[in-house]
């Protein structure tokens, strides 16, 4: 299974219930095969230009996991969903992963660093 990052605009007529559409998108990776591992809501935002006579959206960032054939599925549903009014869907490099999971552990090393310093002044 691959990482991919899944950007998705919401109607901002949704906004108030919003439940019904970001379930319909979990649903949908899920029915492929997909596990999702983070969700991010970054609120209602103006767009840059309209979309679908829309200026503004509601975002959202997915983190996945998906098979092989999962992600045409998913493009091919979202793009005849009413709900939403762009996506996309990228694979995620490998090294950026890396990157941040060695940026967390010196992060954990510094702190403990930090607080055996504490400790010994005491």
């Amino acid at each position: 299974m691959k990482n991919y990052e899944l950007s998705v605009l919401i109607h901002p007529d949704l906004e108030m219930d919003i439940e019904p559409a970001t379930n319909k998108i979990k649903e949908l990776i899920e029915k492929n095969g997909g596990t999702i591992t983070k969700v991010t809501n970054d609120g209602k935002k103006r767009l840059a230009y309209p979309i679908k006579k829309q200026d503004f959206a509601v975002y959202y960032f997915y983190e996945l996991s998906l098979p092989p054939e999962a992600p045409a599925k998913i493009q091919n549903v979202l793009n005849i969903t009413d709900e939403v009014l762009r996506f996309l869907l990228v694979t995620v490099d490998e090294r950026k992963l890396k990157y941040e999971a060695q940026k967390a552990a010196w992060e954990a090393r510094r702190e403990q660093e930090a607080t055996a310093e504490k400790e010994e002044e005491k």
